[in-house]
């Protein structure tokens, strides 16, 4: 059984030109996607306290992504790179997350593979960003996000099939997927993660 996904389309390689132009700038946005991330993990177990099969992974997750956001914050201060004042809103997960349908327990699945969606983008381009650095603790420390946010996509995924039958789930995660990608096309290229 296949945990992760495949995404429809590639990310540009203007958007890794952006990246790559401005690393500051798609630092301050790494680590707010970092906090949102930790945040939306927390926010399941707040939601949803009887879906106790899945409560453990999701506190483990949002501890994780939170030592991420700790972890560019450490990579920030070495820069000289500021938080931003306020976390901007993010166009590319508010436009999947209309996507939900609107059942509580529709809702609840299409969220959790939602999540695995954002994280398996993540992990591309990560990927991308690990590639393109030079040698150094830099490239070594997207690495280990890459495989972490790998990671997290099969989680989600997990999660889902907990509740739901492996046919419905895989069914809705491919709709999702490609509903993901004229979404990714559509967004401006800059230098942040979405």
């Amino acid at each position: 059984m296949k945990f992760s996904l495949d995404m429809a389309c590639a990310s540009p390689s203007a958007w890794l030109d952006a990246v790559m132009q401005d690393f500051n700038a798609f630092l301050q946005d790494h680590a707010d996607c970092e906090r949102k991330a930790s945040a939306m993990a927390m926010s399941f177990v707040a939601k949803y306290p009887d879906r106790t099969e899945i409560i453990p992974e999701l506190i483990a997750t949002a501890v994780e992504e939170l030592e991420h956001f700790r972890d560019v914050y450490a990579i920030m201060q070495q820069r000289g790179v500021q938080l931003r004042h306020e976390i901007q809103a993010d166009d590319y997960v508010n436009q999947l997350l209309k996507r939900c349908r609107s059942g509580r327990f529709e809702r609840f699945i299409d969220r959790l593979l939602l999540a695995s969606v954002v994280e398996c983008r993540g992990a591309e381009r990560f990927r991308l960003v690990y590639e393109a650095l030079p040698a150094g603790e830099l490239k070594q420390f997207y690495h280990r996000l890459w495989a972490s946010e790998a990671k997290h996509g099969n989680i989600f995924v997990v999660m889902a099939l907990n509740y739901a039958p492996e046919e419905d789930v895989y069914r809705r995660l491919r709709e999702l997927t490609a509903d993901e990608a004229p979404i990714l096309q559509s967004l401006p290229i800059r230098a942040a993660l979405h």
